[in-house]
Order: C-alpha cells, then structure tokens, then sequence
C-alpha cells in the first residue's frame, strides 16, 4: 500500500479544521498543515491531531502551497483547504488509489455549499479538481489567488469518484469580503505578470461573467442565490480590473 500525505494551509480556520482533518482520518498517514500565524484555535484544535504543525507567514496561494507539499514525506499527496472535507465516496476512491496507484495524478468533483446550500450551477459544480497526486511529478502554479497544480508534460490523470465537500461562505457578506480581497489578489497578480486593464474591460468582462454564470451556467436554477453569486461574482471582476487600472496610473512608468 503507497503511504499518503495530506497538505493542508490555514490561517484562523477554528470552524472549519476540525471536520476537514476528522475526514481524512484513517486514510491519511501524514497530515502537513502551514499555518500562516493564525490568532484562533487553529493550532490548539490540530494538536489534537496526528499533525505536523508548521507556522509560516503567509506568501501567496501558490507559494504557501508549495511550501506545504515540500514539507511532505510521502510521494502521493492529497491537498487539502480548511474548509473542505472528504465525502464518504472519495474516501474509498482515495483508498483504492494507495492500494492500486494507476496514474501521476488523480481528479474528483468538488461541491460547494454557500449558505448551507450545495450550489448546482454557475460554474461551481462539478468544478473537477487535481488534487491527489505525485509530489515529486508537478508543482503548484497559475495566478494567485486561483493557484492549479500544474503536473509535468506526459503524466497521466485519473478522474474517481466521490465529491470534495467545499463549505465556502456561510453568509453572503462573507462571499463579499472574499470577492473584494481576491481582486486586491488577482489585480496585483496581474499587474506583475504585465496585464493592463482598459475602460472596455471594466465595462464589458462583469457584464459578461454575469450572463455566462447566471445564464449560461444556469445559475437561476440555484435560485436566489444563484443570482447573489452570480452578482458578487461579477463584482469581482469589476473590482479586479478598477483595481488593476488603478495599479497602472499610479506607476505609469511600470
């Protein structure tokens, strides 16, 4: 049976750690959480744990992740955030993988609850995610704060069963604050790797994530909150290209 690592960062996750690490108990043989110097019960709660806790100001997404999968022993990885947890069904696919490993990379569904209500459409599910894989084959990348975990050129992929339980906001003011920061994020992100925004973007690129989640991706038929996703979603985007605007005429020269 291949040995399992499960990476995990936090920063003042008390409601949330405890269901994400009682879901891998069992199947996990390591469990590696970077903490970026959370103030809660983080660490209190995850010493109650197999844990190796590690503290680490925190550097970015993609960073912090990288940092907690070069801290792992074991060559397959499960990663992991705070708010997420193992269904049943994923838990015996996870399982069968050590028992039997067949690819470089592994997979699976990920369904979000927003207000307590698992989100069907706008883009949220299944949301397939790479999340079980050779540590040693690939490495996190992308554009913070939307990090993927890129595997090298010719690795396999298998897709298995069972959802990843995402608990993402419990209130709609909370997906608000989330989507104001991610823009800061992604506006910053997007400013170093020399993107430029224009009037046209500001405009057009909300417009257009609004009809495509809320239409397209049949966000009504998730109801009202549907709707407030769909809203929020496309606010970040305004923000996100206001702000990288704002970037560019504050360092013209840039």
């Amino acid at each position: 049976m291949q040995k399992l690592s499960v990476a995990i960062i936090t920063f003042n996750e008390e409601r949330n750690i405890m269901r994400c690490l009682q879901s891998v108990e069992g199947i996990a043989d390591e469990i590696v959480v970077i903490d970026s110097l959370s103030t809660d019960k983080t660490e209190e709660i995850c010493k109650k744990f197999n844990v190796r806790f590690i503290k680490n100001p925190f550097p970015g997404h993609i960073e912090q992740k990288n940092i907690a999968k070069d801290n792992c022993t074991h060559d397959l990885v499960l990663s992991l955030d705070a708010d997420e947890a193992l269904s049943p069904e994923l838990r015996t696919s996870i399982t069968e993988v050590k028992n039997n490993p067949s690819a470089d990379g592994y997979s699976f569904n990920r369904a979000t609850f927003f207000c307590g209500k698992h989100i069907k459409h706008c883009g949220w599910y299944p949301d397939v995610s790479l999340r079980l894989w050779n540590r040693n084959k690939g490495t996190w990348g992308g554009y913070n704060p939307h990090d993927r975990f890129i595997l090298q050129e010719n690795c396999t992929v298998k897709h298995i069963e069972g959802d990843l339980l995402h608990y993402s906001y419990y209130t709609i003011n909370e997906h608000v604050v989330q989507c104001s920061k991610f823009s800061t994020i992604s506006a910053n992100s997007k400013f170093k790797n020399g993107k430029r925004s224009s009037l046209f973007k500001i405009i057009v690129y909300p417009f257009w994530k609004f009809v495509k989640d809320y239409f397209l991706r049949r966000g009504f038929l998730d109801g009202y909150y549907g709707f407030v996703i769909s809203m929020n979603s496309a606010h970040e985007v305004f923000q996100k290209y206001a702000k990288l605007k704002e970037l560019e005429e504050s360092q013209p020269n840039r």
